[in-house]
């Protein structure tokens, strides 16, 4: 165990010889005399208070870390690098001399900063005149007082400004410059220079009157002359205003004249000839008028003009007012008139099959009968006519549909209200959402389909149609609709529709939400008859699911999932219809979707589990194909099953021709698709024999040159092909006096910027550091200032506290005494 401090302390003091046995009076005196004994002694005492104190010294943290042998003899004592302490109480001394005056003078001092120093000489330039000036401050900071100090006699600088030197002299003051005397008597000193020497004149009244006011002793003024002359000077400055405001006309007037030579001169068509000279007299006419007046007078007389600007003024009073223009109506209020509309015409309906008749009905001729058969509305209810197609021009969405549309033509109140102003039922449509979809279930139309379309010219045969039906919430309820034909049913359904607006009454939502599921429904059923309804009329109620669906997308979204769980190996024509409606009505693009990514997961487990064995499957198998690569259009994701269903396809022996080309065409569809994967390869060789056993000539050939295009893509990697470099080689360079620190490198420019470098971080260190010791030097500083006066605040209150207890102690002494003396008195 090392020894205790006191040991060592105590060891080190007898080493030294400052203690050890006791010495006589006579050593001790001749001691005392010496000297040299003396220094000995403090010097012996310095080294022993260094030696305990092992932060007065700064030292290596560890040894070095090469060794190395030179021909200079090596110090084997540690090197001493400083003295934190002795380091420390400097730095503390040097900011109580620097920084704790400026802390006191901060917010405290103000000056003048003297910007006169060149500023009147050419040749001196910026950085002269700051180093100017910066001396003269310093030569100000180090001789003391202020230059600026008027009190002082020496080294009195001379005041400027403009270069002039500034004397306030009597005789200097001039005319226009401030004088006491001038305003003496003036109370709020309002008055600017520019009016007094205006005023100024010589008035003897006045003056004797002063002269008077002076003889005789002052008194003061009572309120009524106040008041007097604070009118009288407020009216001399009313006059003195407009006199100025006339005086300034005058001179605008006179540069108006000359405006149209300045015009002129701008424009670059000065006159290049002197203007002649004007008389006097005739230069400022008796009736002047204005600038514009005249120049509208030029050539003309007065009485023309004047007649002219009479006829106009008579023009503008009879131009016929602006009128305001119908309010433009809401969507609520259009299908709450329209509704109204359809309820009026089945109330007349049911009378007309009763048989009665109303005061505002007519019988019509028979050329009105003629006509109104000659009239073929088919086209309004999306039914094929010889007039038109199955929509009318310009709609594309079902819910752009005008009220025309739902009423029947051929009915007596159709003719009734002929004769009526059509212009307000023809512009008010019923539209819910702007979005129109150009490509709306063109892919569903076969080329056959769109044939018969165009060749159909008979006119089918219509039932008389009811204008207001119950609104069906469920499939049961539409198939409770009796007596409609399945070519009426989308007019049946666009009339559902503005009946139960969903503006015009709050459950019409519930009711519209339930009736657009029912329709899905009714699209499979329709599909699964036998015969099937007409494509033209399955596209139509599509359109008015997909019209719903953006009103209502929860719940049709839902009832199109409940018809994909019913999806097992054989598919229906119905379920097929709903997987075509879904790519249409619905984005397929989008990463998940809550309706087309169960049914693209239904279409691959289909393909991926089916074995066309029949011309059937292989037709369903053509179909679902299609669909498949219908969705994946934009998207363009990658399918396998669909593959593997072609191949198994085109290897069916009951396969015809026509479903060969269906397939084939799928395939090259697929492979437009996903022509980009870096697999195309591996994916689509398998079809090249199917296909050739198939005579598919055209497909194999496509697909063949779209394989050699991908192999040419997927070429491997290969490195650069250059010459072989050889390894450098260098001879090594062999300092003679090699130091380990310091740095040999023979590039200058980059070693004196790695100096560089390393000075600049060692100078931002070191300016951190004093930072850091600056802000803690103030705040110890600012600490002891509040401190200080925490104390004398508290010294002066508890001094202010005790003379009042004292006062307050004498005061009720004081009151005691002539208390007892009242009742001995008494």
């Amino acid at each position: 165990m090392p020894p205790s401090q006191l040991k060592r302390l105590k060891a080190s003091l007898r080493e030294q010889g400052i203690t050890g046995p006791q010495k006589s009076k006579k050593q001790k005196k001749s001691q005392s005399k010496n000297a040299g004994a003396r220094a000995q002694k403090a010097t012996a005492l310095a080294s022993i208070r260094e030696s305990f104190n092992p932060f007065e010294f700064k030292h290596l943290s560890r040894p070095k870390k090469h060794d190395y042998v030179t021909a200079q003899p090596q110090n084997t004592k540690t090197k001493v690098l400083g003295r934190p302490g002795v380091t420390k109480s400097h730095g503390e001394e040097t900011r109580r001399k620097t920084l704790l005056p400026e802390m006191s003078r901060k917010n405290k001092v103000g000056g003048i900063v003297d910007r006169r120093i060149g500023e009147d000489d050419p040749t001196m330039s910026l950085e002269d005149r700051m180093m100017a000036r910066f001396e003269r401050e310093q030569q100000r900071k180090r001789g003391g007082g202020n230059v600026f100090d008027l009190e002082e006699a020496e080294d009195e600088v001379e005041l400027t400004h403009g270069g002039k030197t500034l004397r306030f002299d009597e005789g200097d003051i001039g005319e226009g410059d401030y004088d006491a005397a001038s305003v003496s008597g003036s109370s709020d000193g309002e008055e600017d220079g520019f009016l007094k020497r205006k005023r100024r004149r010589d008035d003897e009244d006045v003056d004797a009157a002063e002269g008077a006011a002076e003889e005789q002793p002052e008194r003061k003024k009572s309120k009524a002359e106040v008041m007097k002359e604070v009118i009288a000077k407020s009216k001399l400055h009313k006059y003195e205003r407009q006199q100025q405001k006339e005086d300034d006309d005058d001179l605008r007037i006179e540069l108006d004249k000359d405006l149209n030579e300045v015009l002129a001169a701008l424009r670059g068509h000065i006159n290049k000839q002197p203007a002649p000279e004007v008389p006097k007299e005739a230069a400022k006419p008796e009736n002047a008028i204005h600038p514009d007046r005249a120049a509208l007078l030029a050539g003309k007389s007065r009485d023309e003009v004047d007649k002219a600007y009479d006829a106009r003024v008579r023009q503008l009073q009879l131009d016929a007012r602006a009128k305001p223009t119908s309010r433009t109506r809401t969507s609520e209020e259009i299908a709450e008139e329209d509704a109204a509309k359809l309820r009026e015409l089945e109330a007349k309906r049911l009378r007309r099959m009763r048989g009665e008749e109303s005061e505002d009905e007519v019988e019509p001729t028979h050329t009105e009968r003629e006509d109104a058969e000659e009239y073929d509305d088919a086209a309004a209810f999306n039914l094929a006519s010889r007039i038109s197609q199955s929509r009318p021009q310009g709609v594309e969405d079902e819910d752009d549909f005008l009220l025309d549309d739902l009423i029947a033509s051929e009915s007596e109140a159709d003719i009734s209200e002929a004769s009526e102003d059509e212009s307000d039922i023809e512009d008010d449509t019923m539209a819910v959402d702007d979005d129109q979809d150009d490509e709306f279930l063109e892919y569903v139309r076969p080329e056959s389909a769109k044939r018969e379309k165009a060749t159909n010219g008979v006119p089918t045969v219509r039932s008389k149609l009811a204008y207001t039906y119950p609104c069906p919430r469920s499939h049961r309820e539409i198939l409770d609709l009796r007596d409609i034909a399945v070519t009426d049913l989308p007019t049946v359904i666009q009339r559902i529709r503005a009946l139960y607006h969903p503006g015009l009454h709050a459950d019409n939502k519930n009711k519209l939400a339930d009736f657009a599921c029912a329709l899905v429904d009714h699209i499979s059923y329709l599909t699964n008859q036998t015969p099937p309804a007409p494509l033209s009329v399955v596209e139509s109620i599509v359109r008015h699911v997909h019209s719903l669906s953006k009103s209502y997308p929860s719940q049709v979204s839902t009832r199109f999932r409940e018809h994909l769980k019913g999806i097992k190996d054989n598919l229906t024509p119905g379920q097929l219809t709903i997987l075509v409606a879904i790519g249409s009505i619905y984005p397929t693009s989008d990463h998940f979707h809550q309706v087309v990514t169960p049914a693209i997961t239904s279409m691959a487990r289909w393909m991926g589990m089916a074995f066309p064995r029949s011309v059937h499957d292989v037709l369903v198998a053509a179909l679902v194909g299609a669909t498949c690569l219908h969705y994946q259009r934009i998207s363009k994701r990658y399918i396998p099953e669909l593959i593997r269903c072609i191949r198994l396809s085109l290897q069916c022996p009951q396969i015809t021709k026509k479903l060969v080309a269906a397939h084939a065409q799928n395939a090259l569809k697929a492979a437009d698709l996903w022509s980009k994967s870096p697999a195309f390869i591996e994916i689509f060789t398998p079809l090249l024999d199917p296909l050739a056993q198939a005579t598919q000539t055209n497909a194999v050939q496509r697909l063949k040159i779209l394989i050699q295009q991908a192999r040419l893509n997927r070429r491997p990697q290969e490195l650069h092909h250059h010459r072989p470099l050889p390894i450098k080689t260098s001879i090594p360079k062999f300092e003679e006096e090699f130091d380990p620190n310091e740095h040999y490198d023979p590039d200058k420019e980059r070693a004196e910027a790695a100096r560089l470098r390393k000075e600049y971080k060692r100078e931002k260190k070191g300016a951190l550091r004093e930072l850091r010791k600056d802000a803690n030097f103030i705040a110890r500083e600012q600490l002891r200032e509040k401190k200080e006066k925490d104390r004398a605040y508290e010294e002066k209150y508890r001094k202010l506290v005790a003379e009042i207890q004292g006062e307050e102690g004498r005061e009720a002494k004081e009151y005691e005494r002539e208390k007892r003396a009242r009742k001995r008195n008494r």
